[in-house]
């Protein structure tokens, strides 16, 4: 029998919980993740440094804030966040976050704050799933670990007969999400010099 190395074999699609345990291998999959992703590419600008500068944002977020007050799912090669209507208030960063946030920014944290606070503004105010955050690794596109993240959240708020909200920085995921039941509902165009668009989408609650 043919040796086949491990880094050929698929990796498993279905969703799971993630724990804090799983930084390590979140950290790795959302920096690659998000590395072509406009409004993470305004944010770390330098091509050098931007995946390791990445990996200590999704580390942070992830550690300080979803694991704890968030829905967090994992594939063997994506992982998505996402955060119920009652613990909206709660998965926001406290002081000791915002300032880990500033640190790693650098020159760019004032561009980061007025990115938060004009989408904060936006925020639906009616109770609502939050899809804060999805992301894959390239290497593994085509193998599904988006979509069943995707569906797995989104049977959970359908299940509670809430609606869906996200916001996406990229114009082609638009047509993913729409697939999915989203629809536009703001385009918001983020402050500062040449900041990036922001989408804000929305999804009825499906029965």
């Amino acid at each position: 029998m043919a040796f086949i190395p491990i880094s050929n074999l698929p990796l498993s699609n279905l969703p799971r919980t993630a724990t804090a345990d799983d930084a390590p291998g979140i950290r790795g999959i959302l920096a690659l993740a998000f590395d072509d992703d406009p409004m993470m590419r305004w944010f770390f600008p330098e091509d050098a440094s931007r995946e390791a500068e990445l990996g200590r944002y999704f580390t942070t977020v992830f550690t300080r804030q979803y694991v704890h007050h968030g829905v967090c799912e994992r594939t063997g090669a994506a992982a998505a966040f996402w955060v119920e209507p009652e613990a909206q208030a709660k998965a926001v960063p406290d002081a000791e976050t915002i300032q880990e946030l500033q640190n790693l920014l650098g020159d760019r944290a004032g561009l980061f704050r007025d990115a938060v606070e004009t989408a904060a503004r936006h925020t639906p105010q009616e109770p609502h799933w939050s899809l804060a955050l999805i992301g894959a690794d390239p290497a593994a596109q085509g193998q599904g670990h988006g979509a069943r993240l995707l569906r797995s959240g989104l049977a959970k708020a359908d299940a509670a007969g809430q609606p869906v909200y996200l916001e996406s920085s990229k114009a082609s995921n638009l047509p993913v999400y729409a697939h999915f039941g989203f629809t536009v509902r703001e385009e918001l165009q983020l402050p500062g010099d040449g900041g990036p668009k922001l989408w804000g989408m929305w999804r009825e609650p499906r029965g």
